[in-house]
């Protein structure tokens, strides 16, 4: 995770939820109360944010001193201390909302990775994401899947090429459109192919795409097609897939799985902030 990035996004968040001041926080606190903060597990999960807690504070006052009491990929359970941070009230209060709902958001993909990964339970095939992240937050939600076991794939439009259906028809065909990649792209430049039929997984392998994926289909017609594919193609499997059929594509062969849901609807692991007295 660029932590350079990381702090210019946590910047622009806190400015959008604080605005002008905290009314609140320095009305009642002014600017020398000082207080004690920690963050609770309120169910079991995947912990993902350390960088978040450290960075977040930093950005609102360096006086802020924070402790985090796990790593971004642990085991966490229910009633678990993750972390504490102390220093001026009103500066605690301005930024623990924000540090909190990212905390959540992250380590709620954490989890559903790791169930997943678990759910899959493959030595061969990797669970991976996709592009169907949350505006702006696309750095630490592919960060998030990471730490729950998965793997990205590209970040954006810019990183890889994938000739969907559209393309193709535009283009023509699976050959021209890799043909034209082909001439323009650089060699470090990989090429996907997304294919729905199994002459359209012949096509992508005659015109040497780098990876094939197979789109919407099921565990059965994968088994077959994918022995159309040469060695050294990637294949990929996507669409229609969920954490409750996932286990069924265990024997398919496919090098990755991606899934939308991990990152486009995925629930909030649920964190508390308290006040602490001790």
């Amino acid at each position: 995770m660029n932590k350079l990035k990381l702090r210019l996004q946590l910047e622009q968040f806190f400015i959008e939820d604080i605005g002008e001041r905290d009314i609140t926080s320095e009305l009642i606190f002014g600017n020398e109360k000082k207080g004690k903060i920690v963050f609770l597990s309120k169910e079991n999960g995947i912990f993902c944010g350390e960088e978040i807690i450290r960075t977040g504070f930093s950005v609102l006052d360096n006086d802020i001193m924070t402790k985090v009491h796990v790593k971004d990929g642990d085991r966490i359970e229910k009633g678990q201390l993750l972390a504490a941070a102390e220093g001026k009230a009103a500066e605690l209060l301005k930024g623990e909302r924000v540090i909190l709902n990212l905390l959540q958001r992250m380590s709620g993909i954490a989890t559903i990775t790791n169930k997943a990964v678990s759910e899959l339970n493959s030595t061969h095939t990797k669970i991976c994401d996709t592009r169907k992240t949350t505006p702006g937050l696309r750095m630490l939600e592919k960060y998030a899947v990471r730490c729950g076991g998965g793997y990205n794939h590209r970040f954006g439009l810019y990183d890889a090429v994938m000739i969907k259906d559209n393309h193709i028809s535009f283009a023509g065909s699976i050959q021209n459109a890799v043909q034209a990649v082909r001439a323009s792209a650089g060699h470090m430049v990989k090429i996907e192919v997304e294919t729905e039929t199994k002459e359209q997984v012949l096509e992508a392998a005659a015109a040497k795409a780098d990876v094939i994926m197979f789109d919407n289909r099921q565990p059965e017609e994968i088994k077959e097609w994918i022995q159309c594919v040469p060695d050294g193609i990637i294949t990929e499997a996507s669409g229609g897939i969920t954490l409750e059929n996932l286990a069924g594509y265990r024997d398919t062969g496919v090098d990755f799985i991606s899934l939308g849901f991990l990152t486009h609807s995925v629930k909030s692991l649920d964190i508390s902030v308290k006040v602490s007295f001790e």
